[in-house]
């Protein structure tokens, strides 16, 4: 009996990379080392800031305000991410962000944007491209144009000093994940949605079986970009959000700045201010790390079709 073993692609692509190392002109590899040393040099520009960020939380004021700067700490202070987290509410400041922000907008902007790029990519309709580039133009409008007006319709609301402005418009889409959406919708087969439109399934059938189990990398991309939009937002709440139960985190390390920073009697106000912001950024890293094959899977695969 002839058993064929699966080759693995991983190893499939090692192959053809050693391959195609080995045939290489010394012009070539001269080529891939001063790539490489590009790639290098950029991957330590891109990690610095994090590093000096990190390494600031675990000094003192002595250990800050030196010149040569001291990279490495020594004595690290472990506990200033304690005592930094434990000098404003931060845990409120959490939960406003996640679940009274981040997470409502998140599920609007996924379900919105899914809706419309669903008409714009899967149904036929008059004016339809028409009306999708319309769409794209209004990304060229700048928030700073619409801030005064849309202040002013929130406020003949009633919504002031609430999330409602923050977290209504999302349910109305957004023409940038509208536009990855539809590119991602238009790469799935048009004959799925015919067979299932023959057993009598209906539009909406056809996008919540079948085009979204589908489209989960794309799907995720955007719900990671509009999470992590909302979790580092400051000039939305900072316009509608007044009141200070209601801070999210952008706000309320803002305010710690400006405590810290502004009164000399307080000591380590640097590093307990790089310690927090230690902290806020360590939930982004984390997603990412444990996301990655999927939202580059979902970067990658966006845009192929037009």
């Amino acid at each position: 009996m002839n058993l064929r073993v699966p080759v693995n692609p991983l190893q499939r692509t090692t192959s053809a990379e050693i391959e195609r190392l080995r045939k290489l002109t010394p012009l070539g590899w001269l080529t891939e080392i001063l790539k490489y040393t590009v790639l290098t040099l950029l991957t330590v520009t891109y990690i610095l800031p994090f590093f000096w960020m990190v390494s600031s939380a675990l000094k003192n004021d002595s250990q800050v305000y030196v010149v040569p700067p001291i990279w490495i700490p020594s004595p690290a202070y472990w506990e200033n991410f304690v005592n930094a987290w434990a000098s404003q509410p931060f845990n409120l400041y959490v939960w406003n962000t996640v679940w009274l922000y981040a997470i409502p907008a998140t599920v609007g902007i996924v379900l919105s944007s899914a809706i419309v790029a669903y008409g714009f990519s899967r149904i036929k309709w008059p004016g339809r491209e028409t009306l999708f580039y319309l769409c794209l133009a209004t990304m060229m409008v700048p928030f700073q144009v619409q801030m005064v007006p849309l202040f002013m319709i929130f406020k003949q609301f009633g919504w002031i000093d609430s999330f409602l402005p923050l977290i209504v418009p999302a349910f109305f889409g957004s023409p940038f994940y509208i536009f990855m959406l539809r590119q991602f919708f238009m790469t799935i087969p048009a004959e799925l949605s015919d067979a299932a439109r023959i057993d009598g399934a209906n539009e909406l059938d056809i996008l919540f079986r079948i085009i979204l189990p589908l489209s989960r990398p794309a799907l995720t991309v955007v719900a990671l970009f509009a999470f992590i939009g909302a979790w580092n937002d400051y000039l939305g709440p900072l316009i509608y959000v007044h009141d200070n139960s209601k801070l999210v985190l952008a706000l309320g390390v803002e305010n710690m700045r400006r405590a810290m920073m502004f009164n000399s009697t307080i000591s380590n106000a640097y590093p307990y201010l790089m310690a927090v912001s230690t902290i806020v950024v360590l939930p982004i890293l984390i997603m990412f790390f444990f996301g990655q094959k999927t939202f580059i899977e979902g970067i990658s695969m966006t845009g192929i079709k037009e």
